[in-house]
């Protein structure tokens, strides 16, 4: 954690938690402590896959923001089924996306409270550690979904898709509605932008298959995930390349404002446009024909699998461990490396299910 973010966190902790949790939650963070932080959890017990499902529990969600139409709609996908699992639902967070020393802050608001599992969404890979650790060692189980800490600080984290499932589904989304044959471009966030670049990695090696023979990518164009310049790009894309067959944007900021040039454009509904983008924002583009289908990960059913991963956990049916599988709703899931597990393929949105969906 950085000086500046300590004194916040050591600030907001000494108004808000007894001098215990503060002490350490603004402890100094060693070599040790790094390394500890990138080994997964050490789990607590054996795990007995067979334990009755406990009932009564109490499971507090912490998003990286309250009042976020994206996270109001996971933590309602949580509350369902804890309610559904006769289970205890409660939610608390910050009202900003960058306020990681109120998400510490809140970490140990529901340790004080002995909450009996958090599913948190941090904003920090290793801010939060410090106080998840103190949550576990309460015996308090800890489920990160959507955005994870570090391995060893938490005992699963809920991957919303894997990154090669991201990036080979949106190639296949688009090359069927181009009918396997053309010109193609992306258009990505930032050059440096890592999850963008090992989706588009994958997207490369879809490309290889023989059945995309005749689709040809021909630029990765970036527009930084700034709206202007993405709208720019995709304008430049198309001047540049006039028998381009589509698009693919894997970035919700991107996807939208190449959505807005097509939309106003000659091109709109000749040049195929898909990627990774949320129906409030490309409702319209759907509904006006300039766009098939999209896709990205659910975040009802993100939040659903992070409640029934907390509850399982609680109950000892699981501990994190790599290759220990449990049954969440009516989808069986196994543990991954790290304790990663991962919610599935993402889901496609198009005219016949957009208007089911409010993020």
């Amino acid at each position: 954690m950085r000086q500046s973010s300590l004194r916040r966190a050591c600030a907001a902790l000494a108004a808000g938690t007894s001098l215990a949790l503060a002490l350490t939650a603004c402890g100094g963070t060693t070599k040790k402590d790094v390394k500890d932080d990138n080994a997964a959890a050490a789990t607590a017990g054996k795990a007995d896959p067979g334990a009755a499902t406990k009932k009564g529990l109490t499971v507090g969600f912490l998003p990286k923001q309250v009042n976020n139409p994206y996270f109001t709609s996971a933590d309602k996908g949580g509350e369902k089924a804890l309610t559904e699992l006769g289970s205890k639902y409660k939610e608390v967070g910050p009202s900003s996306a960058t306020d990681t020393s109120g998400q510490v802050s809140y970490v140990n608001t529901l340790t004080q409270q002995r909450v009996n599992a958090m599913a948190v969404s941090a904003q920090d890979p290793g801010a939060l550690c410090t106080a998840l650790k103190q949550a576990m060692s309460n015996d308090i189980k800890v489920v990160t979904y959507d955005s994870d800490t570090n391995p060893g600080c938490r005992n699963a984290f809920v991957s919303q898709a894997s990154a090669e499932d991201l990036g080979r589904t949106e190639v296949q989304l688009l090359a069927k509605q181009i009918g396997y044959k053309g010109e193609i471009a992306v258009l990505s966030a930032a050059q440096t932008a890592t999850n963008q670049n090992t989706w588009i990695g994958y997207m490369k090696d879809e490309l290889k298959d023989p059945k995309y023979k005749n689709v040809k990518l021909v630029k990765i164009a970036y527009g930084n995930d700034d709206a202007q310049q993405s709208f720019q790009q995709t304008q430049g894309l198309l001047q540049e390349h006039p028998e381009l067959a589509g698009i693919i944007s894997p970035t919700t900021v991107g996807i939208k404002a190449a959505a807005q040039y097509l939309s106003g454009s000659k091109y709109k509904g000749k040049v195929k446009l898909t990627g990774l983008g949320t129906p409030n924002d490309m409702r319209k583009y759907v509904k006006n024909g300039t766009v098939d289908a999209f896709e990205l990960w659910d975040p009802a059913k993100l939040g659903d699998l992070a409640a029934r991963t907390a509850v399982a956990l609680a109950s000892g049916q699981i501990s994190g461990k790599e290759g220990e599988t449990f049954k969440a709703g009516d989808t069986s899931y196994t543990i991954g490396k790290d304790g990663v597990i991962v919610l599935g393929k993402p889901t496609v949105f198009d005219a016949k299910n957009i208007d089911q969906f409010n993020f």
